[in-house]
C-alpha cells in the first residue's frame, strides 16, 4: 500500500527534474543555482564575428590516453547523460598547468531530431557532443575542490555527426543497455580514449566559459576541436533511445534525451582559434598582444584618463572598431607602435607611483589568483541580507563576477574590455577625469551599437549579451558541486 501510493510521487518528481533539466526546464536553473544566470556562461555559438586567429595556440597534447584492456572503467547513467570515469594518469600536457581527466559525458538530441549539441558553428547545431572533463590537479587536490576555481577546469569538446560506423564509440555503447535507468553503473574494459578524438588536435576554437549543467560555475577553459567525429544511426539511437532519467521502478519511466543546454551570450568574450583558413575567418584580425593589453590597463589604473579619453579610446573597443574613430591603421602596426618620448615619461612616472602604491594589475583583476566562486556567492549573499534584496541575487552575483571574469579574460586575450570592467578598473581614479573618459567611452560604445546591426529584438544587458532569466525570489545557496560533475567512483 506504501509502495503502491509513493511510486506515482516519485514518477512526478523524476519527470520534473527530467523537465527541469532539459532544454525546457533551463529557464528555472537560476532559481537554485545563481550563476547560471550569471556572466561567461556555455555553451556558445561559435560564429565568424567572435573568432580571433592566435598564432601562439600549439597543438593539444594528451597523455597516457591509450588504457588498458585489464583497466575496468565505470561506465553509468547519472539522470543527466551517460558518464565514463577516467583514471587520473590520462591529463592535458600543452596547457600552462597539468589538467588531470576525471571523467567523459555526452549530451544528444532525439531519434526525431538528430541536433543535440550543446557548442553550435554559424548556428549549425550537430547531432551530439563529448566533454572530456579535467581538473587543474597543479592547483587542486581533487575535481571537486577545482570545480568552482577560475581556472579549475579544462574540457576538451567534440562535436558528433551522424555519418560512419565508429569501433571506438562502440567499446562503451555495447554496454549501454545495463545502465538504462537512473544510478546504474557497470564496469566495461579500457580501451583508446584517444580514438575518441578527432585526428587533428591542433585545430580548435578555445575560450573561457562555464559548465554547461548546474551550478554552471563558470571555471571552464573550452577547447572545442574544429573537426567532427562521426557515429552511425545506429549508434545516436542507442543513446536517443535506450536511455531513462528515472528508477527502474518507475511506471511511467522518463526518456534521456535532448540533454544539451541552449547557447549563451558570448558576454564580451572572443574565441581564439588556432587556424587560419576557413569560412569566416579570411581577413580576420589576430588578437591584441597581452602586453598591450596589459599596458591599457596600466593607463586606466594610474594613466592620464584625459588623454586617453582624447587619443586612446579606441584601444579600449572590440578589435575592429577602430574605424569608428577615423583610425584606419593596421592593427599590427597599433599594436607595436611606442608612444612618444613625453608620453612615455608619464607613463613611467604614473607606474612607479602605482608600485609604490601597490596597486597591482594582479590584485585588481585576477589576472594571476584564481577566483574561488563558493566564497563569491556566500559574500553576495550575506551582502544581499544586509540590503534586504534578496530577489536580486541573480544580478548581483554577475555584477560581481563579470568584471573580474572580462579583465582576467581580456588580459589572456580571450574577451574585449566591457564597459562595466573599465568602470570597475577606475573606481577611486580623480573623478573628473574618470567622468570625461566615462563620457567619451559612452559615447563610443553607443555609435559602436548603432553601427552594428543588432537582428535580435531580445533586451540586451550592460555587459552586451541578453537579459537573463527572471531573478528568483529566494534563491538556494549550495556550496557543492552537483554529483553528476564528479567521476562516480567519487560519488559513493
Amino acid at each position: 500500500m506504501h509502495f503502491l501510493s509513493f511510486t506515482p510521487i516519485v514518477s512526478l518528481l523524476m519527470t520534473f527534474l527530467a523537465v527541469l533539466h532539459g532544454p525546457e526546464g533551463q529557464h528555472y536553473w537560476p532559481k537554485q543555482y545563481p550563476y547560471c544566470g550569471g556572466a561567461f556562461q556555455s555553451p556558445i555559438d561559435l560564429k565568424p564575428g567572435l573568432l580571433r586567429f592566435d598564432q601562439t595556440l600549439r597543438p593539444i597534447e594528451i597523455q597516457n590516453y591509450n588504457l588498458s584492456p585489464n583497466e575496468q572503467l565505470t561506465l553509468g547513467n547519472n539522470g543527466h547523460s551517460v558518464q565514463i570515469s577516467l583514471p587520473s594518469k590520462m591529463h592535458i600536457s600543452s596547457l600552462p598547468h597539468r589538467y588531470t581527466a576525471a571523467q567523459l559525458h555526452l549530451h544528444w538530441g532525439s531519434s526525431g531530431r538528430l541536433a543535440g549539441s550543446e557548442h553550435t558553428v554559424n548556428s549549425k547545431q550537430y547531432a551530439a557532443e563529448m566533454h572530456v572533463v579535467h581538473f587543474n590537479s597543479d592547483k587542486y587536490p581533487t575535481m571537486s575542490m577545482a570545480v568552482d576555481k577560475s581556472d579549475g577546469l579544462a574540457v576538451l569538446g567534440v562535436l558528433i555527426e551522424v555519418g560512419d560506423f565508429n569501433p571506438a564509440f562502440e567499446q562503451f555503447l555495447r554496454f549501454i543497455n545495463g545502465i538504462k535507468f537512473i544510478d546504474q553503473k557497470v564496469q566495461v574494459p579500457g580501451f583508446n580514449i584517444r580514438e575518441l578524438l578527432p585526428a587533428r588536435l591542433d585545430e580548435y576554437y578555445r575560450y573561457d566559459g562555464s559548465l554547461t549543467t548546474p551550478p554552471c560555475y563558470p571555471s571552464v577553459l573550452w577547447t572545442v576541436f574544429r573537426n567532427h567525429v562521426t557515429i552511425s544511426r545506429k549508434q545516436f539511437l542507442a543513446l536517443a533511445t535506450s536511455l531513462y532519467s528515472s528508477v527502474a521502478q518507475d511506471l511511467a519511466p522518463v526518456s534521456l534525451t535532448g540533454n544539451y543546454r541552449r547557447t549563451q551570450p558570448p558576454d564580451s568574450r572572443v574565441v581564439l582559434v588556432s587556424f587560419k583558413e576557413g569560412r569566416g575567418l579570411q581577413g580576420t584580425l589576430t588578437v591584441t598582444s597581452p602586453l598591450a593589453r596589459k599596458r591599457i590597463v596600466q593607463q586606466l589604473l594610474v594613466g592620464d584618463l584625459a588623454d586617453l579619453a582624447d587619443e586612446g579610446l579606441y584601444q579600449l573597443l572590440p578589435s575592429g572598431s577602430e574605424k569608428l574613430h577615423g583610425k584606419n591603421k593596421d592593427l599590427k602596426n597599433q599594436e607595436s607602435e611606442t608612444p612618444d618620448k613625453s608620453k612615455q615619461q608619464k607613463l613611467n612616472s604614473s607606474l612607479w607611483k602605482k608600485s609604490q602604491t601597490d596597486r597591482s594589475v594582479g590584485k585588481l583583476g585576477l589576472a594571476e589568483d584564481a577566483l574561488c566562486f563558493v566564497s563569491l556567492q556566500q559574500r553576495v549573499n550575506r551582502q544581499q541580507k544586509r540590503s534586504r534584496a534578496e530577489d536580486q541575487l541573480v544580478q548581483a552575483l554577475r555584477d560581481a563576477a563579470f568584471p573580474e571574469l572580462n579583465l582576467k579574460s581580456y588580459l589572456d586575450c580571450k574577451s574585449d574590455l566591457a564597459l562595466p570592467t573599465i568602470r570597475h578598473i577606475l573606481h577611486g581614479r580623480p573623478t573628473d577625469e574618470a567622468n570625461e573618459l566615462e563620457r567619451s567611452l559612452q559615447k563610443a560604445f553607443s555609435k559602436r551599437k548603432t553601427t552594428t546591426a543588432i537582428k535580435q529584438s531580445v533586451p540586451v544587458t550592460k555587459y552586451g549579451g541578453f537579459a537573463t532569466a527572471t531573478v528568483p525570489r529566494k534563491p538556494h545557496s549550495r556550496g557543492y558541486p552537483h554529483p553528476w560533475l564528479l567521476p562516480m567512483e567519487w560519488e559513493d
